[in-house]
């Protein structure tokens, strides 16, 4: 039994059908979370919300 190859309009058809579903079943890319420069900082330097901060030199504590 002989076999058909496709040719032409058949086989552009057979490879856009598969970058089609490539694309489709590809796992979504998440976008950069972009982070505010003192968000940043704050991060580094691990200092949290609500968090109690004492003067080195000795003064009063303040709420950051």
């Amino acid at each position: 039994m002989a076999e058909k190859i496709a040719q032409g309009d058949e086989a552009a058809a057979i490879a856009a059908a598969v970058a089609r579903f490539e694309a489709e079943m590809a796992p979504a890319a998440e976008p950069p979370v972009a982070v505010d420069p003192w968000q940043r900082a704050a991060l580094v330097e691990g200092v949290g919300a609500k968090e109690t901060i004492h003067d080195p030199q000795g003064g009063a504590g303040w709420l950051s």
